[in-house]
C-alpha cells in the first residue's frame, strides 16, 4: 500500500541528515514506496473550512547538501490529496504552532496526523508530565517572582527554563545563593508573558539526560545525552554528547505509567526525558534521538513507527 505523505517541518534543505530524526522518518517512508511532499508551517492555510498547503514533492538521497530534490509548488487538499501528515516542525510552542494544530485537527483522523494535533495542543511538553503525580522532581510553574524565590529557599539549587521552549533553549541552573535570579526573570519577561518552570536541580544530570523513545506507548529504546563539561544542558543541539544506554527498570516503570494516556490520545511518536529516577518532560511535538538510537545498534524507531502508521491506515481504508 503506497501512502501519500505530507511532512510539515522546518526547511528540509537545512537539516543535518546524519542526526535529524525527521530525515530518518522520511527515508523510511520513501524506502517503503510512499510518496512524499514537503511544506513549512507558514504554507498551511484554511479557507471556508478547507485546509490546504502549498507543498513540493520530495525525493531524498543520503548526500548531505544535495539530500532533497524538490518539485514544483502544488496545492494539496489536506483531506483529499493526503493520507498521512507528519507534523514535525520544531518548537517554540507558540500561537503559530497552536494555530497549525487547529488547522490539522480539521482533517484528522480522515487524514492521519502524527501526532494527533488536538492532543499535541493539549499536551505541552512541560505541562503534560504534571498529569502523572510523583514522577517529577519538585517543580513550580508560575510567573510570580515571589513564588519562585520561595521555591528556591525551600529547595536550594534550581533549574529555570521557559515553559514553551525546546532544545535546551533558555535553560539555566541557579545555585541557592545565585544573585542573577532577578535578571533571568526579567529576561524571560522581555521574551514573552508565559510562565516559567522552576525545578529542583537533580545532580544525576551530570551522568546524562536519558531520551526514551516510545511508539504508540511502547518503549523502543533510549540514548543518553551527556552535557559538556561544566554545562547543565544535555540537549544534542546545544552541545550534548549522545551515548548508548540500556533501559532500566525505572525507565520501564515510567513508560508503563504514561503509556495508557499516550495511546488514548493518539500520540504515536513520543520522546520522554529521564534524569536519574525522575521523568522531566514528555516530548510530543518533534521528538529527536532516533538516528542516534539506530546508530548505536538499537531499534529502528522510524521503521517501528511506519509499521504502526501502515496498520492504522490499512484499518481506516
Amino acid at each position: 500500500m503506497s501512502l501519500r505523505v505530507a511532512v510539515q517541518m522546518d526547511p528540509v534543505l537545512g537539516i543535518n541528515i546524519e542526526t535529524d530524526t525527521t530525515f530518518l522518518m522520511m527515508m523510511e517512508a520513501q524506502n517503503r514506496g510512499h510518496r512524499l511532499w514537503f511544506y513549512t508551517p507558514d504554507k498551511l492555510s484554511m479557507e471556508d473550512g478547507r485546509v490546504f498547503a502549498r507543498a513540493q514533492s520530495l525525493v531524498l538521497t543520503k548526500n548531505q547538501g544535495a539530500h532533497a530534490t524538490l518539485g514544483e509548488v502544488q496545492v494539496l487538499d489536506m483531506k483529499d490529496d493526503v493520507d498521512v501528515v507528519l507534523m514535525r516542525q520544531d518548537p517554540p510552542f507558540d500561537m503559530a504552532y497552536i494555530t497549525a494544530t487547529h488547522f490539522l485537527e480539521k482533517v484528522h483522523p480522515h487524514t492521519l496526523v502524527v501526532n494527533n494535533p488536538a492532543e499535541v495542543r493539549n499536551a505541552p511538553e512541560k505541562l503534560f508530565v504534571t498529569d502523572f503525580p510523583g514522577v517529577q522532581p519538585p517543580t513550580l510553574i508560575t510567573s510570580d517572582h515571589e513564588a519562585i524565590y520561595d521555591f528556591r529557599a525551600r529547595h536550594g539549587d534550581i533549574v529555570l527554563k521557559p515553559l514553551y521552549g525546546g532544545g535546551g533553549s533558555g535553560v539555566a541552573r541557579l545555585l541557592a545563593d545565585d544573585p542573577n535570579l532577578d535578571a533571568l526573570l526579567e529576561l524571560h519577561a522581555m521574551i514573552g508573558r508565559e510562565q516559567v518552570i522552576a525545578q529542583k536541580f537533580v545532580p544525576a544530570v551530570s551522568k546524562g539526560d536519558k531520551r526514551v523513545l516510545l511508539v504508540d506507548g511502547e518503549p523502543v529504546g533510549a540514548i543518553n545525552r551527556v552535557p559538556a563539561a561544566g554545562q547543565v544542558r544535555s540537549n544534542l543541539r546545544v552541545g550534548g554528547r549522545a551515548e548508548a544506554v540500556e533501559l532500566t527498570q525505572r525507565d520501564l516503570e515510567l513508560c508503563a505509567i504514561i503509556a495508557p494516556e499516550l495511546k488514548r490520545r493518539g500520540l504515536l511518536f513520543v520522546g520522554i526525558d529521564v534524569i536519574g529516577e525522575y521523568l522531566t518532560e514528555i516530548n510530543v511535538t518533534s521528538p529527536t534521538g532516533a538516528q542516534q538510537l539506530k546508530r548505536f545498534g538499537g531499534a529502528d524507531a522510524a521503521a517501528i513507527l511506519w509499521d504502526r502508521i501502515e496498520t492504522l491506515s490499512s484499518s481506516a481504508g
